[in-house]
């Protein structure tokens, strides 16, 4: 791609939003970007602004989900996926260079886009009295992590991914580049956040409450850091950044309550095993489904560390076309995607592969049961979820089961949450397992903060007012078996969110081979399960294959062996 559509893309992407149709036709590009455009603050701020707005953009969620999500066990194909060769493809495990979603233009625009903040900002602040230096360090910090944001999803998609920090907006700058392991570009990726972490902002004014987390704040640096240390198996650093960020809503959990003087429904919850989680039961404890609400319905809540924000109340702002395309809408329901059989089942044949027992609130809130056959994804695509126990019986909760209406084809407003305080309370479980004894004469205290965590996350969802229906510890004393649970538990709570996949991968680079991810994809498939079988049992196919335009374009970049013709070696 050429460098000046790049940066024409940022600009682009920003226009609706600060008013700049007829931008472009004034001057050529390079004499708009030197001359015209970097001289005041807002134009800094319109270019931040545009890289939302391209994160924000369909092609980029959905590539969120296809790559986080799609070829795991929690999905399988919806309505018309025949229309769609792509779709039809990955759902098959028959995954080509040709394939669509291979495409990654619109990470590495937001990424240029973020490397021409991080190099320009400071001339502006030059020219520009009111831009203080606190402000520009704020506004580096954010463009960091934004284009740390993006790697990080590339490299947890393809591994290796050509790597660069310098802006591109000249013809005769080269972008060709070869690609950088993914462990360099993890390390620096680190070593940048870890750089600007304290310059970001921590809490944006009360006048803007969406900023708060649809923007990068401080919390979301140190969620991004909690993760990326899991992946780089530090876990010593990934629980040191989960505890900033669960001291962090702790600490806002107190504000509020001392500001209104105790519990408020709504407002102040109660805390759950001591953690600040929003409570999914109303009052009396005879209805659940309000963190449901809270969370993905009215979006940006308490729990919230960072989110892609559309306006719900105004039509003429971007939708979320990726939810509305892919999990369903009010025309199409299901959409191109619905819930692996198993799951949509696991209640009803009382099977209990995902969900502990028909009192986990989440089997419903994820999703929609119809029939013995027919199941929806619920989570992002309705206004509601909710269980009204006073409706149900003691062995079927389902007469008590209301979901919401599905929203308008093309007018989804569900925020897309890349972070949310349960996520990383399960990150930190995750990395307390793996800080285990292999053995031990008792209990590690590891394995007990691992099940704490799990716990209170687990009870939130658990509508059982007997107590009978709790997870019991003593089952999950060992590393192996906390291994197992937080992986189930993530899978319950986080499910369709865009993490599964990534979940899956980072398991099998731990493990060093992908058996267990094998044995969990492959309980969605009902045919060609031996073919899945042989193509995953390579750790190189768990990734995606470089598209073909970029190797083309790009004589540096050298393909995947898993979809390279007729090769058969491995990078690992």
């Amino acid at each position: 791609m050429k460098a000046y559509k790049i940066f024409a893309t940022a600009l682009l992407a920003a226009c609706p939003l600060v008013g700049c149709e007829d931008f472009l036709n004034l001057k050529p590009l390079n004499d708009i970007v030197l001359e015209n455009f970097w001289n005041e603050k807002s134009d800094v701020d319109n270019m931040i602004s545009g890289c939302y707005s391209t994160m924000q953009s369909r092609d980029f969620v959905e590539r969120l989900m296809v790559w986080g999500e799609v070829r795991s066990d929690n999905i399988v194909a919806g309505n018309n996926v025949n229309g769609n060769v792509d779709y039809s493809n990955i759902f098959q495990e028959n995954l080509r260079e040709n394939n669509g979603f291979t495409k990654w233009d619109k990470f590495y625009s937001v990424i240029n886009s973020c490397n021409l903040i991080i190099q320009y900002a400071p001339q502006v602040a030059q020219k520009s009295p009111d831009y203080t230096q606190s402000a520009l360090r704020a506004t580096i910090a954010e463009a960091t992590a934004l284009r740390s944001l993006c790697y990080f999803y590339l490299i947890r998609a393809f591994r290796d991914v050509p790597y660069t920090t310098e802006a591109y907006m000249d013809d005769n700058q080269t972008m060709a580049l070869p690609a950088s392991k993914f462990e360099d570009i993890l390390n620096a990726l680190i070593a940048d956040l870890e750089s600007i972490q304290n310059d970001a902002v921590k809490i944006y004014p009360e006048t803007d409450p969406l900023y708060q987390t649809g923007r990068i704040t401080q919390e979301a640096i140190h969620a991004m850091l909690c993760e990326m240390y899991l992946w780089k198996e530090d876990y010593a650093k990934c629980v040191y950044y989960a505890d900033l960020v669960i001291q962090s809503k702790m600490d806002k959990y107190n504000e509020k309550y001392q500001r209104y003087g105790g519990i408020v429904t709504g407002v102040v919850d109660e805390l759950v095993e001591g953690y600040p989680l929003i409570s999914d039961a109303n009052s009396t404890r005879t209805t659940y489904g309000s963190a449901y609400t809270q969370i993905f319905v009215n979006g940006n809540s308490s729990e919230s560390i960072f989110e892609l924000t559309y306006m719900k109340d105004n039509d003429n702002m971007l939708s979320n076309g990726a939810v509305s395309y892919c999990y369903g809408n009010d025309v199409t329901f299901p959409g191109l995607y619905r819930p692996a059989d198993f799951i949509g089942s696991d209640v009803s044949d009382k099977s209990f592969q995902v969900f502990t027992s028909m009192y986990d609130t989440r089997a419903y809130e994820n999703v929609q049961s119809n029939s013995d056959t027919d199941f929806r994804i619920n989570k992002y695509t309705t206004d509601g979820a909710s269980i009204d126990l006073t409706k149900a019986t003691s062995d079927d909760l389902t007469g008590g089961v209301t979901h919401g209406t599905p929203y308008r084809e093309k007018y989804c407003k569900a925020n897309w949450i890349v972070y949310r305080l349960t996520d990383i309370m399960l990150l930190k479980a995750e990395a307390l397992a793996q800080m285990a004894p292999e053995e031990s004469a008792t209990k590690p205290s590891e394995i007990s903060q691992a099940f704490k965590l799990v716990n209170s996350v687990n009870l939130r969802s658990n509508c059982d007012r007997t107590g009978m229906q709790k997870l019991d510890s003593n089952m999950y004393t060992t590393k192996a078996t906390m291994q197992n649970l937080v992986m189930e538990e993530r899978q319950r709570e986080l499910m369709f969110e865009g993490k599964r996949w990534f979940d899956l991968v980072r398991r099998a680079r731990r493990d060093g081979n992908t058996e267990y991810l094998v044995n969990q994809v492959t309980r969605k498939y009902t045919t060609n399960i031996t073919a899945v079988e042989s193509k995953l049992s390579k750790m190189d196919a768990i990734y995606w294959p470089y598209n073909e335009n970029e190797l083309d374009v790009n004589p540096y970049l050298v393909q995947n062996p898993a979809f390279a013709i007729g090769e058969s070696t491995t990078i690992e």
